[in-house]
């Protein structure tokens, strides 16, 4: 089927979009608006035109429906406080979030501000966080016009409501890198001390220095008892408070004999101890817990509706507008809401006509169409002309922000699915105490003393080192792979959660559909140049989104457009006009003429079907459909051999029949469901036994999302909003999920083996220790081979899984 034609654009020098035929041109360059001239001309008076020399159309295309008061509110005093980092004597510091970062170009004009404007002192760019950093002269540049300066370059600054709360900083990080460096002093200089024990060189440099080095190794190592080790004997108590084993028991009673014996030998003079061994065993324990800590710094896995919110509304009172903090919102007030702007709460709209999004609230892709006096619920956007609303209920009441009161969201998720390295610790403490206390019985009879060596050197030997470096490093190599094909996890254990899941439930709308992406075709009889020009100009004149899109599929032929007169537009059916003496109408079938039976038989299960009639002659009709995901059959397909499938939108049922052959028939579909609707399932499916894994991609699924053992945000741009998950996959990369999840499965299986040379390592140790014959070299030698074998054989592992798994 043909689809729409549209001439051959030139591409516009700043931002690369198609230029209409109509174009401004300055110096021989053609620019597809005003505004990309304006951002070159503004380059151009200040010498800064090797901004275009380090990339082909590095620009981003600056916004167009701005108005004056756009960023009045941050000449609010209170509202600048909360934003600057730092402000005195007129100096002022600011981070902004700027998206549009994406190039060498980006980075080198956002770094020459202070050429564009005096007030500009200095500027730094974050290219992985996307974040420009500014520092300026408050009494030359407000704050106001600092951020006007950078929408006017096309770099607009995310401001949200969530930007006014003050971050509490992680000092977590902080600490474990100066543990390990405690650890990792003290470690190196206690060898360097043992080197007269290793080699037995004692009766050279005499016992008072044998002696005094002994001490020395114990002042060393009680920063790493007290300080690097702490957090395994916090974890390891509050395991046995509620009644748990995990895996740090084992290691912190294994820590406490290890430094106990080795108190006991240096202060009785009977030996150096095991000072090495324990530093040692510390030191690897933490770069383990390191490994397994690494996140991606620059996206955000915590957000909540704060995060999309705006700071500020225009409010209309006594016929003046001012901006005002939406946390001062009022029932009463009237706001007013301009084009692509949200509804920050539930409001009721007094003037104009609303084409409200609610895509990203309930799912819903079809905009619906609102009249005076009909209710709108925040999280909403505007499509079209400005509103003006009054509020009805608060923002902390309104029905967006009602799902963040769920218990979900206010406490931390804890994973159903068990950790395995904490299974087998319960079974490895067992057994490792039994065997000590065999060692005691069968020595006690002949040697008291051998009898506590024995038990110390079982409990020495056989702490789980290599057990626990097992999990992190294997989990920590996948999580770092995955992250190489654009799939994101908040932490390595999401893997471990990944690899359990048996159930995998979908959203539709802008997760198995691609937003802002249409399919259109015309069918009929075929449109001459000047029935297009007509077609053209009846669908300008409306703000419906199924008008928008046959614009756009016409590539906005501003040039092409004739005057409309008797413009009239009925919800729900169509448009029509008087144009050049031609009577045309565009809509529903019956809207222009045609049977409810021709309807029928036109229309698709999931596209959306528009007629275009030209004095009361339909010429035929528009198929505007859905572009869905590439690949989506074969990956839904892979999954559903191993997972059960599950598909909640919020859309109509218009589409079941599709999605029914999609999905197969074994799996659910379940159509206009609200994010209430989607939480409570998932909780079903959970009460069920299931472990699920929810896909979604908008506000409407946070609460499954957050649900779910484990939520995964589908982003076009991860840098972009994404509400709160565990993981966060590029659009791009979906087709690689069933690989995904295969090398989750593997990197399990990984760690069973690794446990398994962990298991041998025990044997060979406890051989020795049982007998009572562990020396000092040998748990120095042993010790770290097993830490350093069981590390390198789970990260090679992993990686040839990852091959295994179809990501080379």
């Amino acid at each position: 089927m043909p689809k729409v034609d549209s001439d051959i654009k030139t591409a516009c020098y700043h931002c690369g979009l198609d230029c209409p035929a109509d174009a401004p041109v300055l110096e021989e360059k053609r620019f597809c608006c005003t505004g990309c001239k304006a951002v070159y001309q503004l380059l151009h008076e200040n010498n800064l035109t090797t901004y275009y020399k380090s990339d082909s159309a590095p620009g981003i295309r600056p916004q167009t429906d701005t108005h004056t008061n756009r960023f009045a509110y941050l000449d609010d005093a209170a509202i600048q406080r909360k934003l600057l980092e730092f402000s005195d004597n007129n100096i002022g510091r600011i981070t902004l979030q700027i998206p549009q970062i994406h190039c060498a170009s980006c980075i080198w004009l956002l770094e020459n501000l202070f050429r564009l404007h005096s007030g500009v002192i200095h500027s730094e760019v974050n290219f992985l966080r996307k974040e420009l950093s500014v520092v300026f002269n408050q009494e030359n540049l407000t704050l106001r016009q600092l951020v006007e300066l950078l929408a006017s370059l096309g770099y607009e600054p995310t401001i949200h409501l969530e930007s006014l709360e003050k971050k509490t900083v992680d000092e977590t990080s902080r600490r474990l890198y100066l543990q390990i460096a405690v650890a990792g002093f003290a470690f190196a200089n206690i060898m360097l001390f043992s080197f007269p024990e290793y080699f037995a060189l004692e009766s050279l440099i005499g016992s008072d220095f044998a002696r005094f080095f002994g001490y020395f190794n114990l002042l060393l190592a009680i920063p790493v008892l007290l300080y690097s080790s702490r957090d395994y004997f916090s974890s390891a108590i509050t395991g046995l408070r509620h009644g748990m084993v995990n895996i740090d028991v084992p290691i912190a009673l294994g820590m406490i004999v290890l430094f106990s014996r080795s108190v006991y030998e240096i202060l009785s003079g009977i030996g150096m101890g095991y000072m090495d061994s324990f530093s040692g065993l510390v030191f690897f324990l933490l770069l383990g817990k390191l490994f397994q800590k690494k996140t991606y710094s620059s996206l955000s896995f915590d957000r909540n509706y704060k995060s999309y919110f705006p700071i500020s509304v225009i409010r209309r009172q006594n016929d003046t507008e001012e901006p005002i903090p939406i946390t001062n919102l009022q029932v009463g007030d009237h706001i007013v809401i301009r084009n692509r702007e949200l509804v920050p709460a539930d409001a009721v709209i007094k003037n104009g006509t609303g084409f409200i999004d609610y895509s990203f609230v309930t799912g819903e892709s079809t905009p619906q169409q609102k009249e005076a006096g009909d209710l709108v619920y925040a999280g909403g956007r505007q499509v079209g002309a400005a509103v003006e609303m009054e509020v009805v209920k608060e923002v902390s009441q309104s029905y967006l922000t009602r799902l963040w009161n769920q218990h979900v969201f206010t406490t931390d998720k804890q994973p159903r699915i068990t950790n395995l390295a904490n299974t087998v610790s319960k079974y490895f403490t067992a057994a490792v105490l039994t065997i000590a206390f065999a060692a005691a019985v069968y020595w006690l009879p002949k040697s008291t003393a051998t009898a506590v060596n024995a038990i110390t050197a079982v409990l020495i030997i056989a702490c789980p080192c290599a057990l626990a470096l097992s999990s992190p490093f294997t989990l920590g190599t996948a999580q770092r792979l995955l992250g190489k094909y654009r799939f994101f996890l908040k932490n390595s254990p999401t893997v471990e959660q990944l690899a359990g899941i048996d159930t995998i439930v979908f959203d539709k709308t802008g997760t198995l559909t691609r937003p802002d992406v249409t399919t259109v075709y015309y069918e009929g009889t075929p449109l001459t140049d000047y029935e297009k020009q007509l077609v053209i100009s009846l669908v300008s004149q409306s703000v419906h989104p199924l008008s928008r899109i046959i614009e756009k599929e016409y590539g906005n032929q501003s040039d092409k457009k004739l005057p409309v007169s008797s413009f009239q537009e009925k919800i729900g059916q169509g448009i029509s006009g008087i144009i050049d003496n031609h009577h045309v109408r565009i809509g529903q079938a019956d809207w222009v003429g045609l049977s409810e039976k021709t309807k029928e038989e036109n229309a698709t299960s999931t596209a959306s079907v528009v007629y275009v009639a030209i004095d009361t002659n339909v010429r035929g009709y528009y198929h505007i459909d859905n572009s869905y995901r590439p690949d989506l059959e074969i990956v839904l397909q892979q999954l559903a051999k191993h997972h059960k499938l599950v598909l909640l939108s919020g859309d109509n049922d218009n589409s079941r029949a599709f999605f029914t052959k999609l999905f197969g028939p074994k799996a659910e579909l379940h159509f206009e469901q609200s994010p209430f609707d989607k939480l409570s399932y998932v909780k079903d499916l959970q009460s069920k036994g299931h472990r699920v894994m929810m896909i979604g991609d908008g506000l409407n699924d946070a609460g499954a999302l957050k649900q779910a053992d484990v939520g995964v945000s589908i982003a076009e741009d991860t840098g972009a909003f994404s509400p709160a998950c565990d993981g966060i996959l590029d659009a791009k990369s979906f087709t690689f999920l069933p690989r995904f999840m295969r090398l989750a499965k593997l990197s399990v299986a990984v760690i069973i083996v690794s446990f398994g040379i962990s298991f041998l390592y025990n044997i060979v140790g406890i051989s020795f220790a049982v007998s009572g014959n562990l020396s000092p070299v040998i748990s120095a030698i042993l010790m770290p081979l097993s830490s350093i074998s069981v590390v390198l054989f789970a990260t090679l592992a992993t990686t040839v899984s990852a091959r295994n798994a179809g990501l080379p």
